[in-house]
């Protein structure tokens, strides 16, 4: 099998898990606890909100037999016709909503993916290369404290800390965030200026360092195994017998092999950040996507949540399909199986 059909071929096997992942969305949120027409109607126990919430349900196409309403959501879906929201934002297209709100949470994991990489890897690297030395172990327990540590408990202490920095390291961070909005929400609107892009950045940083700081746990940790293994290898050892220098070992041999094993880790935390966005974003009070979709969750939105969950879903699929085209960048093993 050539490199070129073994990707097109991980590329096809994407569409079934679109059409199953759609699928058990449509299960799990028709026949789940939200109810848009009651959130619609509101709290009220009237004989006129009664007849409200049924006719209500009905305009929105509730009272349509299942395989209709599931027939219909699958083709909205693969027509990329992800419907209107019906309680946050009435009558607004989903489309137009992801515009609003997506970019804030891709500026959050943007940094939340850099920050493992440049800051994770490179110290499991280090250790790996220095192992068994005071400075490998004091590594490898910085990243499993980091790694153990929960996501939303360390949201929680940081905006504590934050809240309180000028009393407890002489820092005032509100004045350092003074020219943003009080919600916390980045304008991403004048990122080409240099001005617009530190503030936007400094606003989602804390947030940022937030959802990758299990992923920079991980990262290093399996950075330097990989280091380890690789340094172990027979073809390493050949090299140092051959007289190369340290520096094209590391660079040619070590490291490019090391990397191997990184590719899934990577796309893995990847989209990961996506799903922990939400617990983040509340915290932080950013409203992007992850805020969005706790929003809608809470205020019984049907299609909102289901249209985000199905851009969830596609988000991991499209990590899929780049870990196996860095697959094929990295491994030219990879594709040529069975031969």
């Amino acid at each position: 099998m050539s490199r070129l059909r073994y990707f097109l071929r991980r590329l096809a096997l994407s569409i079934p898990v679109l059409y199953f992942g759609a699928t058990l969305t449509f299960v799990i949120l028709r026949f789940g606890p939200i109810d848009p027409a009651a959130a619609i109607v509101g709290e009220a126990a009237t004989e006129a909100s009664q007849a409200e919430y049924y006719q209500i349900r009905e305009q929105l196409g509730l009272e349509q037999p299942v395989h209709e309403h599931y027939r219909e959501y699958m083709i909205n879906f693969f027509t990329f016709d992800l419907g209107q929201s019906w309680v946050l934002a009435p009558g607004t297209d989903v489309v137009d909503l992801l515009v609003i709100y997506g970019p804030r949470t891709m500026w959050i994991v943007f940094w939340a993916v850099l920050i493992p990489i440049f800051v994770g890897i490179p110290l499991g690297v280090y250790a790996g290369l220095h192992s068994n030395s005071a400075t490998d172990y004091l590594i490898s327990m910085f990243g499993i404290i980091w790694r153990a540590m929960p996501n939303f408990w360390l949201a929680i202490i940081l905006l504590a800390v934050l809240s309180q920095s000028e009393a407890l390291i002489g820092f005032d961070w509100n004045s350092f965030l003074a020219e943003t909005s009080v919600t916390g929400t980045p304008d991403l609107s004048n990122l080409t200026s240099v001005n617009g892009f530190i503030t936007a950045t400094k606003k989602v940083l804390p947030a940022a360092v937030v959802l990758g700081s299990a992923s920079m746990g991980s990262e290093l940790r399996i950075a330097r195994t990989a280091v380890l293994e690789t340094i172990n290898s027979s073809y390493v050892e050949t090299a140092k017998a051959n007289g190369v220098s340290r520096r094209s070992l590391v660079w040619k041999h070590i490291l490019r092999n090391a990397f191997v094993p990184l590719v899934p880790t990577i796309t893995n935390e990847a989209f990961l950040l996506i799903g922990g966005s939400v617990i983040v974003e509340v915290v932080f009070g950013i409203n992007g996507i992850g805020w969005l979709f706790f929003q809608a969750a809470q205020n019984g939105d049907l299609p909102l949540v289901t249209a985000l969950v199905f851009v969830f879903i596609v988000v991991v699929v499209l990590m899929n399909i780049i870990q196996d085209l860095l697959y094929l960048l990295i491994d030219p093993r990879v594709g040529y199986g069975g031969r």
